[in-house]
């Protein structure tokens, strides 16, 4: 069965101006519900991840100020939200979302968090909407658990997965490579076990070949047995933040290339949503709903 991670946390209201971001979070799974991709039983309802377990990866002192509102104006500015006590704990039901989410791909095949893909995140730091790693948090669990021996993060988000470069730049149990707009936000870019930076305007043709050809290739060559899949839909040519040229059928075909060589490798896989800002949240919920799609007609 396909289990997806959701709470109605996710969609926790923003003063004005940053309310759009968080309509996906309302939208997809009623979207989901309402053409009967999935049911009520597909969702759980994931619980805030408990502090040592955040501690694993994040330092605690970032942490401590984080949860008691200590970050300065420049570091709250650097996240891009304005900082409260409820968008922290909304960020920590998210980190518990994914690492439940992994636990249960490794019996399922496959499992995904309507929310996460907070690759902006370090250790120390809030960047780009992210205030904790999703990602290195549910993989540091599963090699805590012995329930991993080689994580294989996929970052096809239009922009690097720093955050995540960082967390485990010297940790070999963690292959982080990220297909990203290489003009793109972070102007600084960290250096993943494999970066592959794309040109401005490169369409479904150009994007999925470079795909096909890095991914098998990585599958084959790290032996991983787990991977962590971040899905932001920032490729699609309407987005506002993108840069890049794929229609939605190219990004489908993208999350098809992924789902499909996880199901064939016998790789279990968790995906996050990441990001998505086309001006229509029409667009962005379509884009995620076919992950959601896949998953469903690749695995069950």
């Amino acid at each position: 069965m396909l289990k997806i991670a959701w709470s109605a946390e996710y969609a926790h209201p923003l003063p004005q101006g940053h309310r759009f971001p968080m309509l996906k979070y309302e939208l997809l799974p009623e979207q989901l519900l309402y053409e009967g991709t999935v049911s009520q039983e597909n969702f759980f309802q994931p619980q805030p991840l408990p502090e040592e377990r955040i501690l694993r990866v994040h330092d605690a002192r970032y942490w401590q100020r984080l949860r008691h509102l200590e970050l300065t104006l420049s570091e709250i500015r650097k996240t891009g939200f304005p900082l409260s006590a409820e968008l922290v704990d909304r960020e920590v039901r998210i980190m518990g979302g994914t690492v439940e989410a992994a636990v249960f791909a490794l019996e399922f095949g496959v499992a995904m968090n309507i929310a996460g893909g907070t690759h902006h995140a370090f250790t120390d730091r809030g960047e780009g909407f992210c205030l904790l790693n999703d990602i290195g948090l549910a993989a540091q669990y599963l090699l805590d658990e012995q329930k991993a021996q080689q994580v294989l993060v996929v970052d096809l988000d239009v922009h690097q997965g720093n955050g995540t470069a960082q967390m485990f730049e010297h940790e070999p149990r963690v292959f982080t490579f990220s297909m990203h707009g290489g003009n793109n936000y972070p102007l600084h870019k960290e250096t993943s076990d494999l970066d592959v930076p794309l040109p401005d305007g490169i369409e479904d043709a150009g994007y999925l070949q470079l795909l096909r050809y890095h991914l098998p290739r990585l599958l084959e060559q790290v032996e991983p047995d787990f991977v962590f899949f971040q899905s932001g839909v920032d490729v699609l040519a309407t987005d506002k933040l993108g840069k890049l040229g794929l229609t939605h059928a190219g990004c489908k075909e993208r999350d098809r290339l992924v789902l499909e060589l996880c199901h064939q490798n016998r790789v279990p896989v968790c995906a996050s949503m990441g990001g998505g800002y086309s001006t229509r949240i029409a667009d962005i919920v379509e884009a995620h709903a076919n992950t959601f799609r896949l998953a469903q007609q690749i695995f069950f």
